[in-house]
């Protein structure tokens, strides 16, 4: 580690001994929307002459230092007029630009940062970012523009499935995505069991999802980053826009408080298909409805302030008789103060809840069960040249988990009230982030994070011989959950355990010559938080439980290298890069687990170690009006359980058979192909088409591979841990917008949205099971299918 900061000290002394000397004044301000005062991510201020410049951050803020002089500045943002013009540099200067959205936007395609175009070598990789055009062009099941489902289309992301929550980054599980909206954690990202994703577009202003070299202000989450950031509302005039489709529709407001200083938003959707159900004598209910708002204020020049939040819930229920309801609720402060050109500053104070709740009348009682976090985050970010720049920062997040509450649903139900063992923890966090340009062919990155993890006193806590709560019987070769030798109660003042991690970051990117570029990295990341769940419970159930004394944290060391190359003037790029991922701690279960209302769910669970690695190709046709990408990835995700004989503290048995006798199987997220195909043509200013296709290597599943009679009974029995797969994945999917011409003339315009969703009907397999034939008496395996060809049809409008 002393090495590491010798290298962070003799770059910034390189970089201040060459600069010595020169006369520099600053250059800084903010880039916004002409026609709304929406600040700009990602802007591009560029200055030919020097081959250099900067993009705006999170709220639009740029600054750059240069030697004195006259220069030309060009400013450029995909679907906005560039802007170009001369300027002076002989002191300090303070300049606000405000951009002209193109009338028509033929660029809304996925960017990751066109580094030869702007002329600025970033080392930042493993990047992707989403336009809002581009999402809303997407065929999508039921018509309903979706961000997850987008992201889906981009190599290294895949899911588990037709109605599976959440997605899977380079061979990583749902819950190693750190989702961030507004800078409050999202702990579940879908509606209706994955169907729809709690993002509404219309109020969506920026998305970026990092699969690797993360930068150091990030952490928590061991596989990526889905860093999203609504819009701030119209401070100019008055706006509304939204939509009407076949089973859900949206409403969004925003316009100004106080003209060109502070503004509001709020923007609604709600399902409506269950209203349906009764048409058809079918007594089940499954909606969703959510809640985006955010108020901004300019208190001056150097301040303004912020405050957003999000509610949404699911409900889906079964004759009355079961009812699940879930969602998430965040809010969030933030302040944003200029403490000088060089120096931007943010402060935010976050709330964050996910609600998991279950009504079952039919056995009588009611289930509630959550997470909530206390976040409070000051980030600065120091520009100290054009080469130069450094972010650094801390963040403190307070965590309450309750596992579960069960209650009586009526008082003849013989239920008797229990509140399961509930859990505190609390996460503190400092980094520091340089990106440096050493040459102009070289830029490096580097950090450091570090984390510091501490599982707070609860109520009660089991003791176990040997302190291991899972025992193995060598005999039948199974793990069985262990019996507590003591109870005792250490109260919440006490700390149960502590973990401290360094996570170094370090990244490049070399300019092998106008066109192409060579970039690589390396990210040290740690997870203090483990998702419980199997897909073998007959609900979906979320819980999540922090590390601790049974639990260790997942620590994940990652290497990517990338090629990128623009073709033809940037009408055309190509991105290729190789990853390996190490994970350790990785947690799984013993066989026959139980998560449901367990109050001790340390005693099926198991730590281990899970790996992945994978080649990933992205084409993309970037101008023209035919655009689009070809996504492609090759990979391999694994874990290794081998039992607690293999970690020296843990003084077990060394018969121990651990999972699949401590051999490599796959994690039930690898996906050895995986192809995507998205296309958009603009015919003309009336029509435009859509089209994507993909196709995925099978899950891993776990058959049956012979049985036995037991007193009368038929039991299955299983070979190796998801040594099968289901059949392979494949779907196309079409959409067609139609923008009448009377548009111009209107003063609500409209837009009729088409899509065909599985065009060609195939029957994909979510899962197979296996049964007894009735009639024959023969075995049979029977394929569940969610959707086949799916039509739909939504109106679009804005005012």
């Amino acid at each position: 580690m002393k090495e590491y900061f010798k290298i962070i000290l003799f770059c910034t002394i390189l970089h201040f001994s060459t600069a010595w000397g020169q006369q520099k004044f600053t250059l800084s301000g903010t880039v916004l929307e002409s026609q709304s005062n929406e600040t700009l991510i990602g802007v591009t201020i560029a200055f030919p002459e020097l081959q250099t410049g900067v993009t705006t951050n999170e709220y639009g803020f740029y600054s750059i230092t240069l030697p004195e002089g006259t220069y030309k500045i060009n400013i450029s943002y995909l679907g906005f007029t560039d802007i170009m013009q001369e300027i002076v540099l002989s002191e300090n200067r303070k300049m606000d630009f405000f951009m002209n959205e193109e009338a028509e936007q033929l660029d809304e395609v996925v960017v990751s940062e066109n580094v030869e175009k702007m002329d600025i070598r970033k080392p930042q990789m493993s990047v992707n970012t989403l336009s809002i055009g581009t999402i809303k062009k997407i065929p999508v099941i039921l018509g309903e523009a979706d961000v997850i489902k987008s992201i889906l289309l981009l190599p290294g992301v895949t899911n588990a499935g037709e109605g599976a929550s959440g997605f899977n980054v380079r061979g990583g599980a749902a819950d190693q995505n750190l989702i961030l909206l507004d800078e409050a954690i999202i702990f579940n990202s879908s509606h209706l069991f994955g169907f729809f994703s709690v993002f509404n577009p219309d109020a969506i202003k920026d998305v970026k999802l990092y699969k690797g070299g993360i930068p150091a202000r990030y952490g928590g989450r061991v596989s990526s980053v889905l860093d999203i950031f609504q819009k701030e509302g119209n401070s100019k005039k008055f706006k509304m826009n939204g939509g009407i489709g076949a089973v859900a529709s949206r409403l969004l407001v925003e316009g100004p408080i106080i003209k060109d200083k502070a503004a509001f938003l709020i923007g609604g959707r709600a399902s409506y298909a269950h209203l349906f159900l009764p048409l058809f004598d079918i007594d089940n209910t499954a909606y969703f409805y959510d809640l985006n708002t955010k108020l901004n204020y300019r208190l001056n020049e150097k301040n303004n302030i912020f405050l957003s939040g999000y509610f949404g819930r699911d409900v889906f229920g079964i004759n009355e008789s079961f009812v699940n309801t879930y969602g998430n609720a965040v809010g969030n402060f933030r302040w944003n103060h200029l403490f000088s050109d060089k120096l931007f500053s943010n402060l935010s104070l976050i709330y964050s809840d996910y609600y998991y709740g279950l009504k079952l009348d039919f056995v009588g009682f009611n289930w509630n069960s959550g997470i909530r976090n206390f976040n409070i985050k000051y980030d600065l970010k120091h520009y100290l040249s054009d080469k130069l720049q450094v972010n650094y920062g801390v963040n403190n997040i307070y965590y309450q988990f309750n596992p579960g509450k069960i209650e009586p649903s009526n008082s003849e139900s013989g239920i008797v009230e229990e509140q399961l063992i509930q859990k505190y923890a609390n996460e503190f966090a400092a980094y520091i982030d340089i990106e440096q340009r050493i040459t102009n062919n070289l830029s490096v990155g580097y950090g450091l994070r570090f984390s510091h993890f501490m599982r707070l006193g609860q109520d009660e806590l089991n003791v176990y011989a040997n302190n291991n709560p899972v025992d193995f019987d060598p005999f039948l070769l199974i793990y069985k959950e262990a019996e507590p030798i003591n109870v005792i109660n250490p109260g919440r003042g006490t700390t149960l355990s502590t973990f401290s991690n360094f996570e170094p970051r370090a990244s490049l990117s070399y300019t092998l010559n106008e066109t192409s570029s060579l970039k690589a990295s390396y990210t040290r990341l740690a997870q203090y938080l483990h998702l419980l769940s199997n897909t073998s419970s007959p609900t979906p159930l979320d819980v999540w439980t922090p590390s601790g004394p049974f639990v260790k944290p997942q620590l994940l060391d990652q290497y990517a290298l990338g090629y990128f190359k623009n073709l033809a003037d940037g009408d055309f790029s190509v991105e290729s890069e190789v990853f390996y991922k190490d994970v350790q701690n990785r947690i799984d279960y013993i066989d026959g687990a139980n998560l449901i209302a367990n109050n001790a769910i340390e005693q099926v669970i198991l730590n281990g170690e899970a790996r992945a690695y994978g080649l990933e190709l992205l084409l993309r046709k970037n101008e023209g009006k035919l655009q689009g990408w070809l996504a492609y990835t090759l990979s391999k995700s694994e874990q290794r359980t081998p039992g607690r004989a293999s970690f020296e503290d843990d003084g077990r048995s060394n018969l121990e058979s651990g999972i699949n006798f401590g051999n490599w199987y796959n994690t039930p997220y690898d996906k050895t192909h995986d192809i995507s195909l998205f296309v958009n043509y603009e015919l003309n200013e009336k029509w435009s088409f859509s089209s994507n296709f993909t196709y995925q290597t099978g899950q891993p599943t776990n058959y049956p591979i012979g049985q036995f009679e037991f007193e009368g009974l038929t039991i299955p029995y299983y070979g190796q841990r998801n040594s099968e797969r289901l059949p392979d994945y494949n779907r196309l999917d079409l959409s067609a917008t139609l923008t009448p011409k009377k548009n111009r003339e209107k003063k609500i315009k409209g837009e009729w949205v088409f899509s065909l969703y599985n065009v060609y009907n195939r029957r994909n397999a979510a899962s197979i099971n296996f049964r007894r034939n009735d009639d024959t008496g023969a075995n049979e395996a029977v394929r569940t299918s969610i959707f086949g060809i799916v039509p739909a049809v939504t109106y679009n409008f804005k005012l």
